[in-house]
């Protein structure tokens, strides 16, 4: 599992994928969101903008990554 260092928090959960180079786009991460394919904390998450905090950990396809504060 890789982890990710966020500055601030909370962030939305579709930014976190596009800025991980998780998806190709924002828009990319929005449809993978509202397809029910993002696992967050093991639970599939329909909500675009869920609020992701530390210790978080988001799961897409064989990726998995851990959200950890600055």
């Amino acid at each position: 599992m890789r982890q990710v260092v966020i500055s601030e928090e909370p962030i939305e959960l579709y930014k976190i994928l596009k800025f991980e180079n998780m998806v190709g786009s924002g828009g990319e991460a929005k449809f993978v969101i509202s397809e029910g394919q993002i696992i967050v904390n093991g639970k599939v998450e329909t909500r675009k903008r869920k609020k992701i905090f530390s210790g978080d950990v988001i799961e897409f396809g064989k990726t998995r990554i851990r959200i950890q504060i600055k």
